[in-house]
């Protein structure tokens, strides 16, 4: 199971879980052990618990990905976008210095002997 099946896994039980909290405080309501407006509150807090872990667990996850591809020490898209750069304009001199050196060979260059 790979990281990201693993984090989605977590995300979807903590849905699953928030789902069974209402059914679980709706289920007190109809027996009358809670009123509606204790259920309401009780669910209301109880997501935000949840919706705080889940933002830790992103962070902490995201915190994670960034060092693991820091230390993997692979380029970024403004490096490689530099590369493309600079591998275009050395193109760009290249055929630059190919057409002159065609030239040269045409006319055939001065001193050289033939």
């Amino acid at each position: 199971m790979t990281l990201f099946e693993t984090v989605r896994n977590a995300m979807l039980a903590g849905l699953g879980m928030q789902q069974k909290v209402g059914e679980f405080v709706d289920e007190l309501v109809k027996k009358g052990e809670l009123s509606e407006s204790q259920g309401a509150k009780l669910v209301k807090e109880w997501s935000e618990k949840a919706e705080k872990g889940t933002e830790g667990l992103t962070k902490n996850f995201s915190e994670i990905l960034t060092k693991t591809l820091d230390k993997m020490n692979l380029p970024t898209k403004d490096d490689i976008e530099k590369l493309n750069k600079k591998v275009q304009a050395l193109s760009g001199r290249v055929k630059k210095l190919e057409g002159t050196k065609g030239e040269d060979q045409a006319e055939g260059s001065p001193g050289r002997e033939e």
